[in-house]
């Protein structure tokens, strides 16, 4: 199960990795899109699955967030899932519309704060990490800008190339070949540094806003209940596809940066990141729904 429309980065990833896993298990496997609700959607379907190894499901960093912004998501991510392999790393990237008169971060923040309210941002939904990322922007840079809210970040790109969203953030994967076109203009990159599929882009950090950073991963889940050996067999076919050249190549080509590892890996990142999220949401003031 991929938890967000067809065309998103983790949709991209997760068809990915289920032709491969296929090639190597001799097994045919279908990738079904639950798109809805920041991805609660899709992953409380799949913590709601058979527990027989038959079903999984590629979630992004946004479960870390959703227990800080929905009283009920449909699922405990820690109780309700086990995790199976950490995946991949993908850096984010601030997008606006040729449109807005800034060239910089910097400039749109002066912009946003001398028009509050006027500008708006686009999302995957609330609790995904583009949503957050930009109410932690609000709360650093201390602007008011509107959020518009959308069941996946790639349509949240389609209204703001069609003029009717300012601003998105979302990873590099679905931006890239947009930049090219020239029919967005990047402002920044969420990450530590530079990226080298937009080498000329700064971080926020270099923007001029310290503590803006928000880099996105992928894991991949099972119902709680799937035997230990199920998702060893499981995480080895993952680390498997993975580790080829093929893979790796297609994947770094479109900025995915691969990040094996085991379960309990995945899990103590997942228990971090809930505990980090919930530190940003509660310093910018953020209300569950």
């Amino acid at each position: 199960m991929v938890p967000f429309p067809a065309g998103a980065s983790s949709d991209v990833v997760g068809r990915m990795l289920a032709q491969k896993i296929a090639e190597q298990m001799g097994e045919q496997v279908i990738t079904d899109n639950r798109a809805g609700a920041g991805g609660n959607l899709g992953i409380a379907a799949a913590s709601k699955s058979p527990p027989d190894g038959y079903t999984m499901v590629i979630a992004t960093a946004s479960i870390a967030v959703s227990p800080w912004l929905y009283s009920n998501p449909g699922y405990d991510a820690i109780k309700d899932l086990a995790p199976v392999a950490r995946l991949t790393s993908i850096p984010n990237v601030l997008l606006v519309h040729p449109s807005v008169p800034a060239k910089t971060l910097r400039q749109f923040i002066n912009l946003a704060r001398a028009h509050p309210g006027k500008l708006n941002f686009g999302s995957g939904g609330a609790g995904t990490t583009n949503h957050l990322a930009n109410e932690l922007l609000k709360h650093l840079a201390k602007i008011n800008i509107v959020h518009i809210p959308y069941k996946g970040v790639t349509l949240a790109m389609t209204s703001m190339m069609g003029g009717e969203v300012d601003e998105v953030v979302m990873p590099i994967t679905t931006a890239l070949p947009q930049i090219k076109a020239g029919k967005v203009r990047p402002l920044a990159v969420l990450t530590e540094k530079r990226i080298a599929a937009i080498p000329d882009v700064p971080t926020g950090i270099e923007a001029g806003v310290p503590g803006f950073t928000m880099p996105l991963w992928y894991g991949m889940f099972a119902p709680a209940a799937t035997p230990r050996e199920i998702v060893a067999r499981l995480n080895r076919e993952l680390l498997t596809a993975l580790g080829t050249p093929e893979l790796r190549e297609r994947l770094t080509a479109l900025g995915v940066d691969p990040w094996p590892g085991t379960p309990e890996e995945l899990g103590q990142l997942l228990r971090t990141e809930i505990e980090r999220y919930g530190k940003v949401a509660r310093s910018a003031g953020l209300r569950k729904q």
